[in-house]
């Protein structure tokens, strides 16, 4: 944080003689460092003023009890709730435990700051579980001893190569259902011995480096009498390389590369291999159904044994498929077909329980299957016949979407579900719970509250918690039971009437027509302090268009935008191509990343200036990171007619410099103009506005040659643009140091002032 020296307070700001306009009538005064600070701090302040506000709950294994973190006036406390007698008290001791994490760990941990929000605890209570960084940490809660394991890098820093590895490791195996049977790999091959010890049998002879069978893809079927696994042939192994110039433990700089394909590449082909083990020989299973795969998901076997199931999802996100091998013959069968002009989202609505990717529920072995599409332009719930993949019945239907799944009773034939859209008179990205029954009959909606709620099912779908709140009401945690979904007990309500003493006021919510004059857009208003109506105050856009999701907040948070604090209003907006609502509405940004909303966005803020007199758009400013860096450029390329100023942070600017998932998910394959057509870097001779690049000189999300070809291509056009590297930082460049310099750049180029003369102050820029 900031520190600031005694005089500081009382120097003013010198105004710059280039203002990019007239500062507005509330903004004659020149800003103090007293706001500076105020602007740096009122986050970790604010935070200081909230009691008892509840994180979202998460269940023990037994289904009995769940536990959630509780904050109150900045400081945490997990509580263990038992849901059969309502009972509440510590989940541990969080003394002990803080005590005991010290003396292994060799740093100063508080019992009221432990650096973790989930953990597992044991059964019995005695052992506690917990990740702290790269750590996992495990702690004897009766001896009060601490043991670490520190994770490989692949555990935990970021993965875009999915290729199974090959491996010749002999005492690497995976063992049959019955015990009887290791199989493992042996120069590329597959092979297999007795528990007894007895020689290695092959089941292949044809493996090589450049077409291995994976020994981690091996299923084995329940009854030991099949293997299946994928035989793999290595695509392109792209390498993105990294030079940390600054290393805190070393005078040299650091090197290192790491696997990063990019749209386009040539990716490894997996194909199935199936093996029967009682005549050692393999089956031959056709490829026609899935011969071009992004990905094929890993397989899962039926029960019974009669054949197992993955769902292959192919190059260009335009077809996705259930398939299915039966596992006497290798017939091939596609169970269920999903296709798209444009994209599936296949990482929409997904399943926790198995590692395919869109939602799925076997129901009794597969004699039917839930499945989620979108195949009637809103994301809902099907049922088909699991024998023959036809379509029994759509279960949830309307001009809405399913969000989430919390829970399927196969007995009761009855879903749990977490919708948004549904009530016409409210935020249509609210989510409500719903219960339906698997024909479509039955829909009833379990969450009056005009609010946002998040559920969490207990394992054995006996009980549900509730956290729900608004942007502009607190957060309260209830407990149900799921047979009748009757209240047994309010776990937490949250008081802020200090945050409120204190000057926090919410966001103000806005929605208005978009280009089509008939679709809602929604966005919030974060207001300036001391806000006055009367006044005029300059606009800034913080902005995600990213096609993942909708991200305009929703749920209550004491969060500050901290340019409200110099007299900014600051909007978030979620535009057309972004997530959540309609086919039609997300389709926008299929092979059009460029445009981001943008259509809808000016018509939004034109709306507000339309309706409030105090909303001020002739100079408008706007910043994001990651996707939103990529539209903030974006933004004063293809529109520089109104927005005029743009902090970009961390952007992938060219889509074929960036990773394969997101871009081909969008951008869509082969790669085609329209890559071009969306590139910052092929469009920078467009640039009029005022720009600041800020990038992490270690970002291993989007490699940082995507902002320095960004740059590289500006200086060529001979635009004037200015730039942050942060070394030694990762993806979003994040710190004091980088928030500081997006506040002065908004000041300088809106308000027309000068920021203070930092060094001559003499603070000290630390984290």
């Amino acid at each position: 944080m900031y520190k600031f020296g005694v005089l500081t307070l009382a120097l003013l700001v010198q105004q710059g003689s280039a203002a990019a306009s007239a500062p507005t009538d509330s903004l004659a005064n020149q800003l103090q460092l007293s706001d500076y600070k105020r602007a740096l701090t009122i986050g970790d302040q604010y935070a200081k003023l909230t009691i008892n506000v509840p994180d979202v709950p998460f269940w023990r294994a037994d289904g009995e009890s769940f536990v959630y973190r509780r904050t109150t006036k900045g400081k945490h406390q997990f509580i263990l709730v038992n849901a059969a007698t309502g009972t509440k008290q510590p989940a541990f001791d969080h003394t002990r435990l803080a005590a005991a994490l010290t003396r292994a760990s060799h740093k100063d941990y508080k019992a009221d700051n432990l650096p973790f929000d989930r953990f597992k605890l044991a059964e019995d209570a005695g052992r506690i579980t917990f990740n702290i960084g790269n750590t996992r940490w495990s702690c004897d809660l009766v001896s009060d001893a601490c043991t670490s394991n520190t994770m490989p890098p692949e555990a935990y820093q970021y993965s875009y190569d999915r290729t199974p590895p090959a491996e010749n490791n002999q005492e690497k195996t995976s063992a049959s259902p019955d015990g009887k049977w290791l199989a493992y790999s042996k120069n590329y091959n597959l092979f297999l011995r007795s528990r007894d010890g007895s020689r290695g049998i092959p089941l292949t002879w044809d493996g090589s480096e450049t077409n291995y069978y994976a020994l981690s893809t091996l299923r084995w079927s329940p009854d030991s009498r099949h293997l299946a696994g994928y035989r793999i042939r290595p695509g392109h192994k792209r390498q993105a390389h990294y030079l940390e110039s600054s290393p805190r433990d070393q005078l040299q700089p650091k090197h290192w590369t790491m696997t990063y394909p990019k749209a386009g590449d040539t990716l490894a082909l997996p194909q199935p291999v199936l093996f029967d083990i009682v005549s050692r020989r393999q089956i031959a299973v056709d490829n026609a159904s899935f011969p071009n795969p992004y990905s094929l998901s890993p397989i899962r076997w039926w029960k019974d044994g009669r054949g197992f199931t993955f769902e292959y999802n192919q190059r260009g996100h335009q077809v996705y498929r259930l398939v299915e091998v039966e596992a006497a013959t290798g017939k091939v069968g596609c169970l269920i077909d999903e296709r798209s002009k444009t994209f599936i989202d296949y990482q929409h609505l997904t399943d926790q329980r198995h590692t395919g990717k869109t939602f799925r529920y076997d129901v009794e072995d597969g004699k039917e299957i839930i499945w989620a599409s979108e195949r009637d332009g809103y994301e809902h719930l099907y049922l088909f016949n699991g024998r023959t993949g036809e379509l029994k019945n759509q279960i949830t239907r309307g001009d809405w979407v399913v969000r989430t799944v919390y829970y399927v009773d196969p007995v009761k034939r009855q879903i749990w579900f977490g919708a948004s859209g549904i009530n016409p008179a409210e935020d249509p990205y609210f989510v409500h719970a719903y219960r339906i029954n698997f024909d479509g009959a039955g829909l009833t909606a379990l969450t009056p509250e005009l609010a946002n709620h998040h559920i969490e099912f207990s394992p054995d779908g006996r009980y549900y918690v509730d956290l729900w709140s608004r942007i502009d009401v607190p957060p309260r945690l209830t407990l149900y039971r799921a047979s009748d979904n009757a209240e047994l007990m309010q776990v937490e309500s949250a008081e802020i009437s200090e945050l409120i003493s204190a000057g926090w006021q919410p966001p103000l919510s806005f929605h208005a027509k978009g280009r089509d004059g008939e679709t809602d857009i929604w966005g919030i208003i974060h207001l300036p302090i001391n806000f006055d109506p009367n006044k005029r105050y300059p606009v800034v856009e913080r902005i995600y268009a990213g096609p993942s999701g909708s991200f305009v907040p929703k749920s209550f948070s004491a969060f500050v935008e901290p340019l409200t604090q110099l007299g900014f209003i600051v909007v978030q907006i979620d535009g057309m191509g972004t997530n959540n609502r309609s086919r039609a509405f997300h389709d926008v940004a299929w092979k059009n990343l460029k445009d981001a909303g943008f259509p809808d966005r000016i018509l939004w803020h034109k709306a507000a200036s339309a309706k409030y007199s105090w909303y001020d758009i002739s100079n408008v400013g706007i910043f994001g990171t990651s996707a939103g860096g990529q539209n903030a450029v974006s933004a004063l390329l293809f529109h520089p007619d109104f927005y005029k100023v743009a902090v970009a942070n961390s952007g992938p600017y060219d889509n074929r410099m960036d990773k394969i998932w997101w871009n081909e998910q969008w951008m869509g394959w082969p790669v085609g103009i329209e890559y071009s057509q969306s590139s910052a870097v092929d469009n920078a001779h467009r640039l009029q506005g005022k720009l600041l690049l800020i990038v992490g000189e270690t970002d291993c999300n989007v490699h940082p040659s995507s902002t320095f070809q960004l740059a590289d291509r500006l200086i060529r056009a001979g635009k004037y643009f200015d730039t942050l590297v942060v070394p030694g930082a990762d993806h979003g460049a994040p710190g004091s140091y980088s928030k500081l310099k997006l506040l002065d750049f908004f000041v300088r180029n809106i308000l027309g002032q000068e920021p203070p003369n930092w060094n001559a102050i003499g603070s000290s820029w630390r984290e």
